[in-house]
């Protein structure tokens, strides 16, 4: 009874702890700000070489060029940097392809005298057989194939990403995560990749076709989501079974 009683322990144990379970009544919970990757980059921003004092008059002009200046540039720049990200995607794709293939072939070959061998064994062959005749075949095949492809998405987002980091050539590395809860459903979107300091507006906003190496991914987690799934033992399943 005790090895059953602690099998059992242990299962109910195991269930519990999945995360499913875990919001059984509850929404689903937000991740943590301080393990994302922008909080690390506003919050650890390596400190400058050198220090430099300011002086009285340093912000007196009216030309000033820094970004909290009437004339300067407000683009995102440096480590720790906010700039918004334009998501306006509107593809379509159609594809048809159509296939046929044949193919027919026959052959025969034959032994009509060889030595008069042949005439000897078809006297002795019953049914009126003859090695004569020899060898013929015949065949043929034939393939059709046909598929397509029908595809349309739109989608419309705007996120706020931060500069993780500068790399050497002065392209930037943005983040951008952005979880938003409505009832018991969580919508996530994130947004990584790299960009050019010169292809961010005069508004901080840049649109995703100039985000190299982009991976915009628009999900989301909870009841409706868990349901619209396949339970894990159905995919193990259908990736199992080899019919």
């Amino acid at each position: 009874m005790r090895p059953r009683l602690s099998f059992s322990c242990i299962v109910v144990l195991a269930l519990g702890a999945c995360q499913p379970l875990g919001e059984v009544g509850r929404a689903p919970a937000f991740s943590p700000p301080e393990q994302t990757v922008e909080h690390a980059a506003l919050y650890r921003v390596p400190l400058p070489e050198t220090t430099v004092q300011p002086r009285a008059s340093d912000h007196a002009s009216l030309w000033s060029a820094s970004q909290r200046s009437l004339l300067g540039d407000r683009r995102a720049s440096r480590q720790g940097d906010i700039l918004t990200v334009v998501i306006e995607i509107d593809d379509s794709a159609e594809f048809s392809n159509n296939t046929a293939r044949g193919r027919s072939g026959s052959s025969a070959m034959g032994v009509p005298n060889f030595f008069g061998i042949p005439q000897a064994i078809d006297r002795s062959l019953p049914g009126g057989l003859s090695v004569g005749a020899g060898i013929e075949t015949s065949n043929s095949s034939s393939f059709s194939g046909s598929g397509s492809v029908r595809r349309n998405e739109q989608l419309k987002l705007r996120v706020a990403s931060t500069v993780i980091e500068r790399l050497p050539h002065g392209v930037l590395r943005i983040e951008g995560r952005q979880e938003v809860r409505v009832n018991h459903e969580l919508r996530e979107l994130l947004v990584t990749g790299h960009v050019r300091p010169e292809d961010i507006s005069r508004q901080n906003e840049i649109t995703y076709d100039k985000i190299a190496g982009a991976r915009i991914s628009y999900g989301g987690r909870g009841i409706l989501s868990t349901v619209q799934q396949p339970r894990y033992g159905e995919q193990i399943t259908e990736i199992l079974a080899p019919f």
